[in-house]
């Protein structure tokens, strides 16, 4: 019998809103230590920022990844864009982004860490300890038979035709101190709605095909942008692209709720593509 595999979109800071999810889908106990037995747990990323305690939800997932073994299960996450470009701010700080970098100019990523919503109290709660966890996360994994990425972008394949090749090559961009590369990661990875529209389903059965797995499901675009209303109206994740896509960030930041996803997930209607042109400003 496969062991059961849980998704979560982006935290942004929330640590209590997702520790009350957990207990609720029966992965975490009242003393807020593992009881999901043999399940497999993954995060897609995007842990800080724009929300009261970044670094509290990263303690809080780290704590369960130490427990979850001793009752053969897993907890694992990957890296968001926003750990990126908090990690960014933490080496480079205000140091100016070279004219070619493609970014505005003047721009460093201390500076687009404050706009896309970077809290004092994170860059404050960070150790190095905390560092090298984060920077030897993977940015695209296979689980239960779904590739699990962070953002709607098909700029993975940048790095690489495997998910061991793209992990590998951002893990070593991240190693270095490059600041051009770094930048590389934060854009590519900010990029997103590569699945939506009338060549979302061809773009994700490419990928698929190409990676691995028989659905994609990301974080990154907040669902209720895509079907055109307001997070706190959300009770699902959104399948689309002819159900060849999961969206599982349900805008948690926004007011949104924290939902954990067993995978595979059915809707209990037909996947909609609806408001797949609408466009967000969040990064």
């Amino acid at each position: 019998m496969d062991h059961p595999t849980f998704v979560v979109g982006d935290v942004h800071g929330h640590r209590d809103e997702l520790a009350d999810a957990l207990r609720d889908a029966g992965l975490l106990d009242e003393a807020d230590r593992w009881s999901g037995a043999d399940a497999s747990l993954w995060f897609l990323g995007d842990f800080v920022d724009r929300g009261p305690d970044g670094v509290a939800a990263i303690d809080l997932v780290r704590s369960l990844q130490q427990q979850a073994p001793s009752s053969d299960g897993s907890v694992e996450t990957l890296l968001g864009n926003h750990e990126i470009l908090l990690l960014g701010t933490y080496f480079f700080g205000d140091t100016t982004l070279p004219a070619d970098a493609g970014a505005p100019a003047g721009r460093s990523f201390a500076r687009s860490w404050a706009v896309n919503g970077g809290q004092v109290a994170d860059q404050d709660a960070l150790t190095r300890e905390h560092v090298e966890w984060l920077i030897t996360r993977p940015v695209v994994a296979l689980a239960a038979d779904h590739l699990l990425l962070h953002s709607d972008t098909l700029e993975y394949l940048d790095w690489g035709d495997t998910v061991d090749e793209i992990n590998a090559e951002v893990k070593r961009v991240l190693a270095d101190d490059d600041i051009m590369h770094w930048w590389g990661v934060w854009r590519r990875m900010t990029t997103r709605f590569a699945f939506r529209g009338p060549e979302g389903a061809e773009a994700a059965d490419a990928l698929l095909a190409q990676l691995g797995g028989d659905r994609v499901v990301h974080g990154h675009s907040v669902i209720a942008d895509q079907v055109g209303v307001h997070p706190v109206e959300l009770d699902a994740p959104h399948l689309y692209a002819g159900g060849r896509v999961l969206g599982v960030d349900t805008g948690l930041f926004a007011g949104g709720p924290c939902l954990v996803t067993e995978l595979p997930y059915e809707p209990g209607e037909p996947a909609d593509d609806v408001g797949w042109d609408s466009v967000s400003s969040r990064d």
